[in-house]
């Protein structure tokens, strides 16, 4: 599989978990996924019978962790990049690629009524609970396109969804664990 078809593979993959996961909870039904042009969001879907837009990112950490979580080789470089990581407090590294990525996707423009954005988690060091515990300390801008901010918590699903944006659903998720 080349890049670009395991980047929508991928990203397909996180869309449907994503939906299955909020349906579960939500009692909201969410079908008929379809991948767009890269002017428009990465997918769309219906949400309750209404057109939504998700953009999706995955989250690494950082490059060389994404390397080494998707097998690509590695170069001694690489290699002395993840050992220096392992001095940095995994939640730091965690706040920091979630902010990063927050941060990325704010400053674009996306053809879209709604959408909202849909980050998974791909690195298996961190846990929904983990990002529970910290996204207090989150830095959403001010001004960005989306109308919701979640986070799957594994590559699965397994640890659940979690909103990280608006907070009044971010402070009734935690209200509720």
């Amino acid at each position: 599989m080349n890049g670009h078809d395991e980047k929508i593979f991928l990203e397909h993959e996180a869309a449907r978990i994503f939906m299955r996961l909020y349906e579960q909870r939500y009692h909201i039904q969410m079908r008929h996924i379809w991948h767009n042009s890269p002017a428009r969001p990465d997918v769309s879907c219906y949400f309750d019978n209404q057109k939504l837009d998700l953009e999706i990112a995955h989250l690494y950490g950082s490059e060389a962790e994404a390397m080494h979580i998707l097998g690509r080789a590695l170069s001694q470089q690489t290699h002395t990049e993840l050992l220096s990581l392992l001095r940095v407090p995994s939640e730091q590294r965690m706040l920091a690629a979630l902010n990063r990525i927050i941060t990325n996707k704010a400053e674009k423009y996306y053809d879209s009524e709604r959408v909202w954005l849909v980050i998974r988690n791909a690195n298996p060091l961190w846990r929904r609970s983990d990002m529970l515990t910290y996204c207090h300390k989150l830095h959403i801008p001010a001004q960005h396109p989306f109308e919701q901010i979640w986070v799957v918590g594994d590559m699965q699903g397994i640890s659940g969804i979690l909103p990280l944006y608006p907070t009044a659903l971010r402070e009734a998720e935690a209200a509720s664990c």
